[in-house]
């Protein structure tokens, strides 16, 4: 039997940095809040034993059970898709905080150039520069009406900083100071002036000083213990949504936070919601929560996965071109190049997940495209996240994967190595996408989402050129010998690569080619509202997370609009 619920005003459907953010704003505004969370709830206490690389960094206690639910994975549309069984290429999180709980704290603001793309593009390099297949568009709104909400998402986080020489124009400077520099961050900064490119601080999440938010939540200083990224911090150092818009939230009264609530439908009649179903994951029960307006808040492959299943919005058909749920799935390329020093030694044992510097020179169109094969780029950082002794043995090229000489060179080299590592842009293409899987389904019968992907010729020309970028970089900074990144070639889902997923779910300003308005309001059903990166309808060359943050303060903006007025807000 269904349990049916009295109906709240706002219903978030996972409680990560999407859905916290929307139930801090939505409830000081006194709206009715209820955040549905599949996993369990979690927080700084919780991680007291967090320093365990085993446990957390290469069994992924944090993160999604893919015995229960998965996504099924294929190259190309003529082969047949199967569930990815492990955790690989990305890492889905779980549980209160989501992927916001186990990230290394990098919070980058996406270029002016990002949000225009395709006319910015045009204009200076002219339509046939854009490729034929890929549906390169502008995001409906620009980088100038964002920044405020950048500013916002900063400010709540305490973001520690300076600001992008290359980068956009900023209202106000980062709330705290940038990161402390080491010797290998220094030695990067010191080569990439020599070279008259334009370095500047990691936008770091992990802050250089002990800090109080507007909503008077506060953040604590790093403690530089390298246990960021697939971690919880037990200092409460790593600004993450448990630390702060979900206990703003709560002191509102007007959240009520509930885990083990996996939602599996979104009931609609065609044009609006009228709630969801999910099941009590411990009383295995099924409940109806009714609401007027229904936020999804969950990962990427959550949000599109959820509409599909419910048949909200049409569905992208690769064959046509037409439809918009599933659409435009990116991912992220990562070029480049290892350093060996034979006679410099560095404390690479000690870090944090943001302690870095960072070069944009070769992002966005912050150079000529005019005579390359691709467009946009990537950033370029020498970060210092710690070297954990199970996961990093770095040696170089030609040294056997075991035996003596690898264990020899493995100690030798642990502190005797430096990476310089792009995070390469993405462009959708006509044949990446999401869809559901025809065959297999996750625990609760429900159909898992298939993933198309597989890079593209864009892809391996950027990369090629990235590639010799850092080759020049880390050549520059001394090395005496340099080993430079596989070249691409078919997409492989079992190394670990980026969880920096975006897409599916796309904004824009024209209804037949977008998901979602600039308020990420569905345009096919006005009281639903889908917040995430899913919205991106490309991936820049940084992490997702500072985008998806303003882009989370403008939705909970339109939100509290809607709960007054109605319709759409576009």
């Amino acid at each position: 039997m269904v349990n049916t619920l009295p109906k709240v005003d706002v219903l978030t459907v996972g409680v990560g940095w999407a859905g916290g953010i929307i139930a801090a704003e939505c409830a000081k505004s006194g709206l009715k809040v209820v955040g549905l969370e599949r996993g369990g709830d979690r927080n700084t206490q919780d991680w007291s034993m967090i320093h365990d690389e085993l446990r957390y960094a290469m069994r992924y206690d944090l993160m999604q059970d893919m015995s229960k639910e998965t996504i099924t994975f294929r190259n190309k549309l003529d082969q047949r898709a199967l569930p990815m069984r492990q955790l690989g290429s990305f890492l889905l999180g779980q549980g209160v905080g989501g992927s916001g709980v186990h990230w290394n704290g990098h919070t980058f603001r996406f270029l002016p150039y990002d949000f225009e793309i395709k006319t910015k593009t045009i204009e200076k390099y002219g339509a046939s520069k854009i490729k034929s297949n890929y549906f390169i568009q502008d995001w409906g709104i620009t980088y100038d009406e964002l920044e405020p909400y950048f500013d916002k998402f900063e400010k709540t986080c305490g973001i520690s900083g300076e600001p992008n020489p290359l980068g956009g124009k900023r209202s106000s400077d980062y709330p705290t100071p940038p990161m402390k520099n080491t010797v290998i961050t220094s030695k990067f900064r010191d080569t990439a002036k020599k070279l008259n490119l334009h370095p500047f601080a990691l936008p770091s999440a992990n802050l250089s000083e002990s800090y109080k938010n507007p909503d008077g939540e506060t953040i604590n200083a790093c403690q530089y213990c390298a246990f960021c990224e697939r971690f919880g911090c037990e200092y409460g150092a790593k600004t993450s949504p448990n630390i702060t818009v979900i206990p703003t939230a709560k002191k509102t009264g007007q959240f009520e936070l509930r885990p083990h609530c996996n939602v599996v439908e979104i009931i609609h009649d065609g044009k609006k919601a009228t709630g969801v179903k999910y099941i009590d994951t411990i009383k295995g029960e099924e409940v109806i929560q009714p609401a007027d307006v229904v936020v999804l808040t969950s990962y990427v492959m959550n949000n599109a996965k959820l509409l599909l299943v419910s048949k909200l919005g049409q569905a992208y058909d690769p064959a046509t071109g037409r439809g918009v749920i599933g659409k435009n799935y990116c991912y992220q390329i990562n070029p480049g190049t290892t350093g060996f020093f034979e006679n410099e030694r560095f404390n690479s044992y000690m870090g944090a997940g943001a302690l870095g510097q960072v070069v944009d020179d070769f992002n966005g169109d912050n150079f000529d495209h005019s005579n390359l094969d691709f467009i946009h780029g990537g950033t370029l950082v020498v970060s210092q996240s710690g070297f954990r002794p199970i996961a990093s043995n770095p040696v170089p090229s030609g040294t056997p994967l075991w035996g003596k000489e690898f264990k020899e060179k493995s100690i030798k080299y642990y502190t005797r190595t430096i990476n310089a590592g792009f995070q390469g842009a993405s462009m959708p293409h006509r044949n990446n996408y999401l869809d559901l899987d025809p065959t297999f389904k996750d625990a609760y019968g429900v159909p898992l989402l298939r993933m198309t992907y597989n890079f593209t010729d864009q892809d391996r020309n950027l990369a090629d050129y990235l590639d010799k970028q850092s080759d020049r970089v880390m050549k520059e900074m001394g090395a005496d010998s340099i080993m430079s990144a596989a070249k691409l070639a078919d997409y492989n889902i079992v190394p670990y690569q980026t969880t920096h997923n975006t897409g599916g779910v796309i904004m824009g300003n024209d209804p037949s080619i977008s998901a979602v308005n600039t308020y990420s309001q569905m345009w096919d059903a006005d009281n639903v509202f889908v917040v995430g990166a899913s919205s991106f309808p490309h991936n820049s060359g940084y992490n997702p997370t500072g985008t998806l943050g303003a882009l989370a303060y403008r939705a909970s903006e339109g939100i509290i609009k809607y709960s007054k007025t109605g319709g759409q807000l576009v």
